[in-house]
């Protein structure tokens, strides 16, 4: 599977075409902000326990295929983030092995930070949220990849 500079994704079965730019310049400016905005969120929670990554990852790119090319083909084409989004467009679904990561991420990132923080309330607030988000995770549908 390659991807064109167009957005066209190539596929021995298909052809998928993820990029379709939005006709107003107006637009185009207002999705590659909300874009740009959305990847830094995705960065900032690698980071922080509260804020997850994938899903503002996931609109960004949604948000790039609406405004930019380069920024498209970009995160597209990236060693880590490429194959998830390609995943989710062409699947709607998320690699067993992505959501292992992110388990073992969160467990990491919820566990230091309950053990660091000294209030209970604190500590059951990030409890709540990480079952929250590990619900979430779960629901997410796994494609059997030997099809």
């Amino acid at each position: 599977m390659s991807i064109e500079p167009d957005g066209t994704v190539n596929r021995p079965e298909e052809n998928i075409h993820l990029l379709q730019l939005h006709d107003s310049p107006v637009m185009r400016w207002l999705y590659l902000s909300i874009g740009m905005t959305a990847l830094f969120m995705g960065i900032l929670g690698i980071f922080l326990p509260i804020l997850p990554t994938t899903p503002f990852i996931l609109l960004a790119a949604g948000c790039f295929a609406r405004s930019s090319e380069r920024f498209h083909s970009y995160l597209l084409n990236h060693r880590i983030a490429g194959p998830i989004i390609r995943e989710w467009c062409e699947y709607r679904s998320v690699a067993r092995h992505v959501k292992r990561w992110a388990y073992l991420v969160m467990a990491l990132s919820f566990g230091s930070s309950i053990l660091i923080v000294s209030s209970w309330w604190l500590k059951g607030m990030l409890a709540l949220l990480a079952m929250i988000l590990f619900t979430f995770i779960w629901r997410l549908p796994v494609r059997d990849q030997s099809r």
